[in-house]
């Protein structure tokens, strides 16, 4: 008969960004160990709030399955004397086993007759493997910060107030430190704050709603959105949406209630990012904006309880916002009496890295860097590209982005417009920032573009330079975020430069910081760009062995790398593909140790070779023109006529004579058509199933 699995953790309010993963390593952790543990199951619902972490199994076998242990010893002969009687390797087989040696069975298999141990383990009760299973299920569920508390030898996200273990409707007993498992839960802090017992499942989500607590986030969504929705529309509004805010907030309340407030008109004169920012990222408020999307002097707040009185919440909320609002706008005029070209001196005494040193040196190197990358790819926008270069790290010692440091780049883009910098060089000095995340906005202009990548390449250069690489999960300067922003600009660009070549540039710059070798710091730099690229186009769904296949062929030209990918992974579908790939291999084996040589038709003296010669020298004209011009797709299906002069050669053709001259012949041969090949990609790496 199956059973119900109910587990409640309660704690002291667990910080929002924590739940969300806490949740789903939950469900991941207990279906490993119901597996391990061969225990059946149904449906796995993890829940949440603020001060509990909730579990339930559906249909959980009460006993685990058997398991028949099945073990193989010596053949039959070895086992067994001339007399049938058991030797001591029998004997020694059915000790280790821990059974009689009357016990063994012999049975057939490919190598002959074997004695075997066959042991069946009867399952035992899952109440029983509960009990040391989700203690243990407990302190294993990961946070990216733990604590302990009082003098207790445990770490959790938050210290621990009360645990709720039920298997049908009785306890499973455990304790973790001081606190005993038992069948009782308690309800909102400050509404139902009184313990209350449970009897299932059912009657747990009964009386815990009763109890003012909502425990699916979900809900909680739902009503938080609802309930904002209505309040914005009372002042003809609409809530400004963000989904990362919403979730944030719906573990931040047990019992969400939405509150309206406002603030005076005169604030929208701030940046609208200024406003946006100051409510959601500081006060947890969503915006409320009109039909066209500009802000209107609202906010919606969630609160966590049912106000006596709505007026008194609003009021202080309202009561916050004026404060913060109010010291934003007196940064924001503050700072626009000093222009951002005068803040330059300041970065001086901003240390970047101990090693890398300031933000003002920082600012000097990508500078001459994004002058190179102008001169490659739009040498029209070169005296722009110097001036977002030379501005776009002056707000940093603004006191707007000391405040709100989120605004960084923003405040740099809006005191440039008022200051009367040309509107491109006040949106690229925003734009360089991005992409802010992975799949995020780009940039749009060529000169935000140029110094995105410049900075960011300086930036990786830099660390990689000293040794401060990502390791494992690891990654406390962002470089791989950094990294895949370089070549997502540079394909939405379209930019045709030569990126070892601009690491080379960015090393030279660097002039003595580095710790490494220019060498050992281009290699690693290039393997890593190489990695994200690689790790970017699987996850695109591109295949393996075609990304492989293409990036072994180096990935200095970003936009052509990813031109050859396409075409290899069309071309996969061309019914010579695998034939050539298989054929390409054994060229490669062929010419392992083969140092190169000239190809002299005269001497060919076969019509086979002769042939493939012939058709290779059609053939390579017309490709090399294509891979010359990025028409990977017209060149692979060119080059797909050499799969049967191939197939030809090596089914009439020994390339391994003994006749030196001959051999060399036939091996350069070889080598050239394996040289037109590797222009797109190394088709050895394909993976074939011959």
């Amino acid at each position: 008969m199956a059973k119900e699995l109910l587990l409640e953790i309660g704690t002291e309010e667990i910080p929002a960004a924590f739940m969300p993963k806490a949740l789903k390593d939950m469900e991941r952790i207990i279906t490993r160990e119901f597996s391990e543990k061969r225990i059946g199951h149904g449906l796995i619902k993890t829940m949440g709030t603020p001060r509990r972490l909730i579990l339930s199994v559906e249909d959980v076998n009460e006993r685990q399955e058997d398991q028949l242990l099945e073990k193989m010893g010596p053949s039959t002969k070895v086992a067994f004397d001339e007399e049938g009687k058991p030797t001591k390797a029998a004997i020694g087989f059915a000790r280790g086993q821990g059974i009689d040696v009357s016990e063994l069975e012999i049975i057939e298999t490919p190598k002959g007759e074997q004695i075997c141990s066959r042991k069946k383990i009867t399952g035992e009760d899952t109440k029983t493997i509960l009990s040391d299973l989700l203690p243990q299920f407990i302190l294993s569920i990961p946070f990216r910060k733990s604590m302990r508390w009082m003098d207790l030898d445990i770490r959790f996200a938050r210290p621990i107030h009360w645990i709720l273990a039920l298997f049908g409707d009785k306890i499973v007993p455990f304790s973790i430190e001081n606190i005993t498992s038992g069948n009782t839960s308690r309800g909102h802090r400050f509404m139902a704050p009184e313990p209350f017992d449970v009897n299932n499942l059912e009657d747990y989500l009964e009386k815990i709603k009763e109890r003012f607590v909502m425990v699916d986030s979900g809900e909680r969504k739902n009503i938080i959105l609802d309930e904002s929705e209505k309040a914005a529309k009372d002042v003809s509004g609409f809530v400004l949406e963000n989904e990362s805010l919403l979730e944030e907030v719906s573990f931040l309340v047990e019992y969400p209630s939405v509150v309206r407030g406002s603030f005076d008109r005169e604030y929208l004169a701030l940046p609208k990012e200024v406003l946006t920012t100051t409510m959601m990222k500081h006060q947890k408020y969503f915006p409320v904006v009109d039909e066209h999307g500009d802000l209107l002097p609202y906010f919606i707040t969630i609160n966590n309880t049912l106000a006596r009185d709505p007026s008194v919440v609003t009021r202080g909320n309202e009561k916050v916002i004026r404060a913060r609002l109010a010291d934003a706008r007196f940064f924001f005029e503050e700072d626009r009496k000093i222009p951002l070209e005068d803040r330059l001196e300041d970065l001086k005494d901003v240390v970047f890295h101990s090693l890398l040193g300031t933000s003002y040196e920082k600012v000097m190197r990508f500078k001459n860097l994004a002058s190179y990358i102008t001169q490659k790819v739009r040498p029209q926008v070169e005296q722009s590209v110097d001036r977002v270069a030379l501005l776009c790290k002056a707000d940093l010692e603004t006191q707007m982005v000391c405040e709100f440091a989120e605004l960084q780049g923003v405040m740099g883009r809006e005191y440039a417009l008022i200051q009367g910098e040309d509107p491109i060089v006040a949106k690229a000095i925003y734009e360089h920032y991005l992409p802010v995340s992975a799949g995020g906005d780009l940039p749009e202009t060529d000169e935000g573009s140029i110094v995105s990548i410049a900075d960011k390449m300086d930036t990786i250069v830099g660390f990689f330079g000293i040794n401060l690489v990502p390791t494992g999960t690891a990654d406390p300067f962002a470089l791989r975020r950094q990294a895949l922003g370089i070549i997502n600009i540079i394909i939405n660009k379209d930019y045709r430069f030569e990126l070892d070549e601009l690491v080379d540039k960015s090393i030279s710059i660097f002039a003595g910081k580095l710790k490494k070798t220019r060498e050992e710091t281009k290699s690693d730099v290039m393997n890593f760009l190489k990695g994200r690229f690689e790790n970017q186009l699987i996850s695109q769904g591109y295949a393996y062995d075609v990304v492989d296949s293409v990036l072994s062929e180096g990935v200095s030209d970003i936009v052509q790398s990813l031109k050859r990918v396409e075409a290899m992974e069309a071309f996969k579908k061309h019914p010579d593909f695998e034939p050539l790939a298989v054929a390409f291999k054994r060229v490669v084996n062929i010419l392992k140790d083969f140092e190169g040589g000239f190809i002299d038709p005269s001497i060919f003296d076969s019509n086979a070779e002769n042939n493939l010669y012939h058709v290779f020298i059609d053939i390579r004209e017309t490709a090399n023109g294509c891979i010359d011009e990025g028409r990977y797709s017209e060149a692979l299906s060119k080059m797909a006529g050499l799969r049967k002069p191939v197939d030809t050669f090596f089914n009439e053709v020994m390339v391994m004579t003994e006749d030196e001259k001959i051999r060399l012949n036939r091996l350069s041969l070889l080598e050239d058509i394996s040289k037109l090949f590797h222009r797109i990609a190394d088709f050895s790496k394909i993976v074939t199933s011959a």
